[in-house]
């Protein structure tokens, strides 16, 4: 006879970056089993699982997401690896979640929609992607999609924008960012700064991801994760300022070059996607916040919470 399927559902997460771990925080709490998977296998996360796999491997990934009800696609690649990498990725993700008889909940960007005009970015706008990224994560969500039709699995896309908040160090709103305002350094902003931009705060994109994951209903479409409204670029480091409480210089990189952290490398393969910051870039997700009951954290918020996290990052780096 063969063992009961454990009562709580298994919830995997592959990748555990900013995105992986505060949604394994977040699962944790809310009593589920919950499996934090990446190369290392070394989760910190509390009452996860940590499991060691090279998500690259069709059997590894097999192995890695066995017995899961749910399994998240968090896995970041590097902007230089992204159209070699992810298509790769993709197939043995849903392959072995297929396998595993599971729903996959796919952590997506606006990418997709390639430059807007400035017109809001809604589900329905269409996807004009022009840059190799953007058009390499279009067909990547046609095919996500395509499996769900084709029965093969559910699938959902949990679209989000640029990320900020606790553990966020790679984004325009990030380490580039806040270790220099606290510090009173120069921060480095792109493009044209009284534009709106929206930006997506990492506890609401890993509590939307955790919703979506107990939300079979909702699956074969995108979803935009809850955001605060999108401020101009000046606006949100105006409330970096006032979080920080410390007077710090601005240098905006009107076009793509080298600066600090973002290294000439980066800059190469960023410079396709330049045009989110010299045109206005506002995702709306009132559907999802009408959906599911769930406000975006307010940007102030969001902000001091950042802040806040940064201080004792900061303080943890000084003192290794």
């Amino acid at each position: 006879m063969s063992a009961a399927k454990p009562s709580r559902p298994l919830h995997v997460i592959l990748g555990t970056g900013p995105a992986g771990t505060t949604l394994a925080h977040i699962l944790v709490r809310q009593g589920l089993r919950v499996r934090a998977v990446d190369r290392s296998g070394r989760s910190t996360v509390p009452g996860a699982e940590a499991v060691a796999a090279d998500l690259g491997s069709p059997d590894a990934a097999r192995e890695a997401v066995r017995g899961a009800d749910v399994v998240y696609h968090c896995v970041n690649v590097a902007y230089e690896l992204q159209v070699e990498v992810m298509p790769r990725l993709q197939k043995v993700i849903v392959d072995a979640t297929a396998a595993a008889g599971a729903r996959l909940v796919v952590m997506d960007t606006v990418y997709p929609y390639g430059p807007s005009g400035g017109e809001p970015l809604t589900e329905d706008s269409p996807w004009r992607a022009t840059s190799r990224k953007g058009r390499m994560r279009a067909q990547l969500d046609e095919a996500y999609l395509a499996a769900h039709e084709a029965g093969r699995l559910p699938v959902v896309l949990a679209r989000a924008a640029d990320f900020y908040g606790p553990r966020v160090l790679n984004s325009t709103l990030g380490a580039a960012t806040f270790p220099a305002a606290l510090n009173g350094g120069t921060v480095v902003a792109f493009g044209d700064l009284d534009l709106p931009h929206s930006f997506t705060y990492i506890g609401d994109v890993a509590r939307g991801l955790a919703r979506l994951g107990q939300e079979p209903d909702e699956y074969g479409r995108a979803w935009h994760l809850p955001s605060a409204p999108a401020p101009t670029v000046r606006e949100a480091l105006a409330l970096v300022r006032e979080c920080a409480g410390v007077p710090f210089e601005t240098e905006v990189l009107a076009e793509p070059r080298a600066w600090g952290p973002f290294d000439e490398s980066f800059m190469a393969e960023y410079a396709e996607l330049f045009y989110q910051h010299t045109e206005g870039q506002t995702m709306v997700s009132d559907a999802f916040e009408k959906r599911f009951g769930m406000a975006p954290m307010p940007l102030r918020g969001g902000i001091g919470a950042t802040v806040d996290w940064y201080r004792g990052w900061l303080a943890e780096q000084n003192a290794a």
